[in-house]
């Protein structure tokens, strides 16, 4: 490394830059770990953890520019109360699931909110990275400019990887003012006329920022809430020919918290024996039939997004089902039988052999020991 450069960096960085080099020599592998609120995930957790809240903090931030560089182990919440000190937000409404979530982790996992459908998604925002990768070397990617796109590609890759291609450091991303307008409306009906109003609604210049659908109690009785965020006059007009019943901005953003944290009664009621299921289809997709029990999914970002509660045992039904509309499904919170299922089962490795393959060759550029998070997402980052 330059000398240059290494002064510049961060005893922290240079003490991890260490630590990755010992582990590739060794090949002992390294369990990546931020707050650990995303520790549910994955089909194997192995690995010396390494903690990486230590490195934390805002680099650079002008609300002028929208962009934001912050270190990976920053906690997500103390970010989210900056920008919005300033008006501003990370607009894909990202999940925190328990107060120590930080930055790296969210972009690690890639998961993103109710307004993931509106807006985009994690990977949409990421200008660029810095990371240390597998052979203990640092590595910069993109920019932290919204014009600067060198290497733009190479750092959404990190978006979902669940921290298998590297330990991130820096992270810049574009941020969003604050919308000026917000309203919630709430319609009783199954989940097939709450598919028919999102689709009519999708042929129309609406501000509609978020949709969920869930069951109300037994049968196929249900309540829709969508979510409309954006210039006051457009949300104005769009309550005036939406129809329905305004929700209280209290009670709306209550609903709204508990969906993006998966605390809705529909999640906390879920039967221990059972496993989250994360199906991601066509929007277009009819209502899928109901588990064994009479429950119905849970339908989010305009019915792309529907959540299923299902044994272990129906891992390859639910794939199937999936896949033969062009979507798929992930097992996201495994039941207790996980042990006795195939990591292949979670629908975490790419189902098409030429994508797993590109995986792999990802895999082996960045970290060719497989030192990285071994297991997280199933046999193929260990390849």
């Amino acid at each position: 490394m330059d000398q240059a450069v290494a002064a510049s960096l961060s005893p922290t960085v240079l003490d991890w830059q260490e630590r990755v080099r010992s582990a590739h020599a060794h090949k002992t592998p390294l369990r990546i770990r931020g707050g650990g609120s995303k520790d549910f995930y994955g089909a194997r957790l192995g690995g010396e953890v390494f903690d990486t809240r230590s490195y934390s903090g805002i680099v650079s931030y002008e609300p002028s520019e929208l962009v934001v560089t912050v270190r990976a182990g920053t906690a997500l919440a103390a970010l989210e109360a900056s920008l919005a000190e300033c008006g501003q937000c990370l607009a894909f409404d990202p999940p925190h699931f328990g107060p120590e979530a930080t930055v790296g982790g969210m972009v690690a996992a890639g998961l993103s909110g109710p307004s993931r459908a509106a807006v985009g998604a994690v990977r949409d925002y990421i200008l660029g990275l810095e990371l240390i990768n597998g052979q203990g070397e640092l590595l910069r990617f993109g920019g932290q400019v919204m014009k600067n796109v060198a290497g733009y590609d190479v750092s959404r890759l990190m978006a979902g990887a669940w921290g298998t291609l590297g330990l991130l450091t820096d992270i810049s991303l574009k941020v969003l003012p604050m919308q000026r307008a917000q309203a919630t409306l709430y319609y009783e009906c199954t989940a097939q006329q709450a598919l028919d109003k999102l689709s009519a609604w999708r042929a129309k210049p609406l501000p509609i920022n978020a949709s969920l659908w869930q069951q109300s109690g037994d049968g196929e009785q249900g309540h829709l809430l969508v979510r409309l965020r954006g210039a006051v006059a457009a949300v104005q007009s769009a309550l005036d020919g939406m129809g329905g019943t305004m929700l209280d901005h209290g009670q709306a953003d209550a609903a709204w918290l508990a969906c993006r944290e998966q605390q809705l009664p529909w999640f906390s009621a879920m039967d221990p024996s059972h496993a989250l299921w994360r199906l991601s289809l066509p929007a277009t997709t009819p209502v899928l039939p109901c588990t064994e029990e009479g429950l119905q999914p849970l339908m989010e970002w305009g019915g792309a997004l529907r959540w299923v509660q299902a044994p272990m045992q129906h891992a390859q039904a639910l794939q199937a089902l999936a896949t033969s509309v062009g979507g798929s499904a992930v097992c996201f919170r495994p039941g207790p039988q996980v042990g006795l299922v195939a990591s292949d089962d979670f629908g975490l490795t790419p189902a098409s052999p030429a994508l797993r393959q590109v995986q792999q060759r990802l895999k082996h550029a960045f970290d060719p020991h497989g030192i990285f998070n071994p297991g997280r997402l199933g046999d193929w980052a260990l390849s």
